[in-house]
């Protein structure tokens, strides 16, 4: 899913103010059943979603495991602010983390919950009652604001794209590093991307992730699914913009953009089930 990247970009401005009015009523859609417990884990990274009636998984995601059962929540070894990140539907920065155990990151969570309706509750159902469940148990409070940030526009360069159409039958996404090894994300200075069945817009949320770009915008009116291999190596050449503009005639430019910014005022550590 596209998704899975989503946690790792900046803010959207319009999914921000759509999913998380500033202390706004909540949402009576509540769980039938829902279980947070403190995790045991070993911070071994949050896993896990939300899987409505609509949601969709590709081959390879199910094959990995830790895709929830439908009409379900199961989300494991999460902070609070990733919790709150998978509710409200946006990637976060939190400005102001509250109490010192927030700010730390000290307590992980596992989350399970069940809709009443599992066959028929749609994913933006779910999240709305994980909303309203850490609203519950964790006595959040919050605002927004929005600031102007450094960030980078994705433009189609002087000679024209390169992407080839899609003819994949379905997504898919991996990332190889320097040693031919295969990543669970791209990370380091030396990354090969292959991509299926691809957007432009999602290759700018990958992108703005793996080059830290801060916020980005796709400029490029690519509307179409694309094909494609981007190698780039930040130490020895070529650089995530020069592969950028030579292998699929992209390019990036600087640009400051309005972010919207979730500010977490305060929190409760979780009441009991």
């Amino acid at each position: 899913m596209r998704s899975t990247l989503s946690f790792v970009v900046a803010a959207l401005i319009g999914a921000l103010q759509a999913s998380a009015q500033e202390n706004a009523a909540p949402d009576p859609l509540k769980f039938e059943v829902a279980s947070i417990k403190v995790a045991n884990s070993g911070s071994n990274g949050v896993r896990g979603g939300c899987r409505g009636v609509d949601s969709v998984y590709t081959a390879e995601e199910q094959a990995r495991g830790g895709v929830p059962s439908l009409g379900r929540c199961v989300i494991t070894d999460a902070r609070l602010s990733h919790l709150i990140g998978i509710a409200y539907g946006v990637s976060m920065q939190v400005l102001d983390t509250g109490p010192d155990w927030i700010q730390r990151g000290d307590l992980r969570f596992d989350v399970q919950a069940k809709a009443e309706n599992p066959a028929s509750t749609t994913r933006q159902q779910l999240l709305t009652m994980l909303q309203n469940l850490l609203v519950e148990r964790f006595q959040i409070k919050f605002h927004n604001v929005i600031k102007e940030e450094p960030g980078f526009a994705l433009m189609v360069a002087k000679n024209g794209p390169k992407l080839q159409p899609s003819a994949s039958e379905e997504e898919k996404l991996t990332f190889v590093g320097p040693n031919g090894e295969e990543l669970p994300k791209p990370m380091g200075h030396a990354i090969k991307v292959n991509a299926r069945k691809f957007s432009v817009s999602a290759l700018k949320d990958l992108i703005a992730f793996a080059g830290n770009l801060g916020p980005g915008v796709d400029r490029t009116g690519l509307t179409g699914l694309y094909d494609f291999t981007l190698s780039w190596n930040e130490e020895e050449g070529p650089s995530l913009a020069s592969a950028l503009r030579d292998q699929l005639g992209l390019q990036l430019r600087s640009e400051k953009l309005p972010v919207a910014r979730f500010v977490l005022d305060s929190a409760q550590k979780p009441t009991p089930n």
